[in-house]
């Protein structure tokens, strides 16, 4: 059975939609000589102004969109990140929080309402947002839920010049465009896109970006450790995250950056045996592995490698905090006291809290697949989220 068959069909107008993404990107092929990188048809497919995914106005999140992400699910994930927050925000004159990619804001909304029973608000509570579609929401639901909080927040359309507080990332790094490269014994490629038949192909080149060639190669021995077997390797590379890493440290006075998503440390996401890569579509909460198929109505992501991220961090001079898990790192800021703020007789509501929490923690859901990681600058205070279950080791 082909994948179109088993995937929810789309309207009329969505695929009037993705028929004018697909022609979108048709043509900047043809403009590039008939081949463009996977970075390239990526960055069109999520990113067109007005047509790409995150730019145009459709759901995304929850039943009526294409996933969900921990905000979502309970109000205690943004409940316990606010306890973090806060212990930053104590060891900081005059600290704010800056969120890139705020989804719905439910994240913003529930961390903010924790601060706000302590009195500990933050003067400002900056978001980066590049989807029009997410920045209405996002002032929807404070209007409607929190109207008392939208002096704090303020909407920015670019870096600020500099910042104090707390940086935070849910979700982001692993929907930056990424490279694909294949590795043939001694020989690598870049993986790119074509126009053949009527239809999106794939296609490998010589790799002509000196910094994906460099990254390339020193991942060699990671993906192949007996140079003398022949192989073959396809993965990706996110060269589009050690520059957004690089970047904080430009405008970053005094602080912690904060970035939760799934991916793991070097030597598992380029273990020999995931020879295939981590490239994942989510479409109407169905997942696969086929970016070609409705560009423009589908998300397009890959696991995040953190080394690649840590080492972009502390080249820049942003040393390691912390990296744990999810599970570890909400236990560890107090998780389970939030639930029991809620009655355990007061079953109506108990009951489906204690479901949400095994969401976030358990193995066999978020808990081990998304980490934490920390980075400060100008800061040294051992953080709550990070005081057991370390896994630096494993960068």
């Amino acid at each position: 059975m082909s994948l179109h068959a088993t995937l929810p069909p789309a309207s009329k107008i969505a695929l009037a939609h993705s028929h004018a993404v697909q022609t979108l990107i048709r043509d900047k092929i043809h403009v590039a000589g008939g081949w463009i990188s996977f970075e390239q048809f990526m960055n069109l497919a999520l990113y067109a102004p007005g047509m790409g995914y995150y730019s145009s106005g459709a759901t995304k999140l929850g039943s009526a969109g294409d996933f969900v992400t921990a905000p979502e699910i309970s109000s205690m994930f943004g409940r316990t990140l606010a306890q973090q927050v806060l212990q930053i925000s104590q060891q900081i004159e005059h600290a704010d929080i800056l969120e890139f990619g705020a989804g719905s804001g439910k994240l913003a909304l529930d961390l903010l309402l924790e601060l706000e029973k302590s009195d500990t608000l933050p003067r400002k509570y900056f978001i980066l947002e590049v989807s029009a579609e997410f920045r209405e929401r996002q002032q929807a639901l404070f209007a409607n839920k929190a109207p008392q909080l939208v002096q704090v927040i303020e909407w920015l359309e670019q870096l600020p010049a500099q910042f104090t507080g707390t940086i935070l990332a849910n979700e982001v790094l692993d929907a930056m465009p990424i490279h694909i490269v294949t590795w043939h014994n001694d020989k690598l490629l870049e993986r790119g896109v074509t126009w053949q038949n009527n239809q999106f192909a794939w296609q490998d080149r010589p790799i002509n970006n000196a910094e994906l060639n460099h990254s390339a190669s020193q991942l060699m021995p990671q993906i192949n450790p007996d140079s003398r077997l022949t192989y073959s390797y396809v993965s990706e590379i996110n060269l589009t995250a050690t520059h957004f890493m690089r970047s904080l440290t430009s405008f970053l006075q005094q602080g912690v950056i904060l970035l939760i998503d799934y991916g793991f440390g070097r030597s598992e996401y380029y273990h020999p045996q995931r020879n295939q890569g981590t490239l994942m579509c989510h479409y109407r909460h169905y997942a696969h592995d086929d970016p070609f198929y409705l560009p423009g109505l589908q998300d397009i992501t890959s696991h995040v490698d953190f080394s690649a991220i840590t080492q972009a961090a502390e080249d820049s001079g942003l040393p390691l905090i912390g990296y744990t898990t999810q599970a570890y790192f909400l236990i560890n800021c107090g998780i389970t006291g939030i639930l029991a703020r809620t009655p355990a007789e007061d079953t109506s509501i108990f009951l489906p809290q204690s479901s949400q929490l095994q969401k976030l923690i358990s193995p066999a859901e978020m808990g081990e697949l998304f980490k934490v990681i920390a980075f400060g600058k100008n800061f040294s205070e051992p953080l709550i989220g990070f005081s057991a279950g370390d896994m630096s080791r494993l960068l």
